[in-house]
């Protein structure tokens, strides 16, 4: 049986203090999940290879890996639950391809994040010249 656990009085819940970003903060899940995805050297390079525009199944992707298939598809759930990858049907096999939108939108994240540190270090810079 599970104990409930209880904060300590003044003490905020984890996501409170997180400091999400306001670019988007419904989409800031779906930033955490692809980054998350992509923390795995496995994984990226499966989406090397799928960048190569052609949709690759589970047998061609196991081909130079010392991974079994069962492993690689684990590899590329992960990469499909974050919307990464595709899965397509051809016949009796899965294909897998690259499904670039989650890159754009990481692209146009990561350039606002990049805006927000700009601006706190001229800031800074204005505060200490001073």
């Amino acid at each position: 049986m599970p104990r409930n656990r209880r904060r300590s009085p003044g003490r905020a819940p984890e996501r409170a203090r997180s400091g999400t970003l306001p670019l988007a903060p419904n989409r800031t899940p779906a930033h955490a999940l692809v980054f998350a995805a992509l923390g795995d050297e496995m994984r990226l390079q499966l989406i090397a290879r799928l960048a190569r525009g052609q949709p690759e199944s589970i047998a061609r992707l196991t081909r130079g890996s010392r991974l079994t298939r069962q492993a690689i598809t684990k590899h590329l759930r992960v990469l499909e639950h974050a919307g990464l990858v595709r899965s397509v049907r051809a016949g009796r096999e899965s294909r897998f391809e690259l499904h670039p939108q989650p890159f754009k939108d990481l692209e146009q994240y990561l350039h606002f994040v990049s805006q927000q540190w700009d601006s706190a270090l001229a800031r800074l810079k204005a505060f200490v010249e001073e």
